[in-house]
């Protein structure tokens, strides 16, 4: 059973992708706040990528990754775009598949559907298969 909370399932990306990162041989910090834009730091000597974590189930045989942050306050609801430059790589753990995905964010725009499951059509054009994003993309 999936948890609810939007917190609950944030913390668990973000646990789920130091685990991933740390079996890649990565060292993970953590930074002291969350508000920044990224949620962890992986470190490979001697480069330092700042990642950004999210939760993301499977819908219709898909993982959508929106380059953009939601949140609620007592001022009402609010969006952000992602700003690129400040985060290196996206981090997206799935729940339905127990995977970690990678991407650059820098080569993407606003939303990335990753497939797992062929398409109802088998269109093979222009489909991202989330197989191919398992990998982290900016490794030395």
């Amino acid at each position: 059973m999936r948890p609810h909370h939007t917190k609950t399932k944030g913390d668990l990306g973000v646990l789920k992708a130091q685990a991933d990162l740390a079996e890649r041989g990565f060292g993970v910090l953590i930074p002291l706040t969350e508000h920044e834009a990224f949620d962890i730091v992986a470190y490979k000597a001697p480069v330092f990528y700042r990642v950004q974590v999210k939760y993301r189930a499977a819908v219709r045989g898909t993982v959508e990754i929106r380059f953009r942050s939601f949140w609620a306050d007592r001022n009402g609801n609010h969006r952000r775009e992602m700003d690129k430059d400040i985060v290196d790589v996206v981090c997206v753990y799935c729940p339905d598949t127990g995977r970690c995905y990678y991407l650059d964010p820098k080569k993407h725009r606003g939303a990335v559907k990753l497939r797992l499951a062929p398409s109802k059509n088998n269109q093979k054009k222009g489909v991202l298969w989330a197989d191919g994003f398992t990998q982290f993309p900016l490794a030395p």
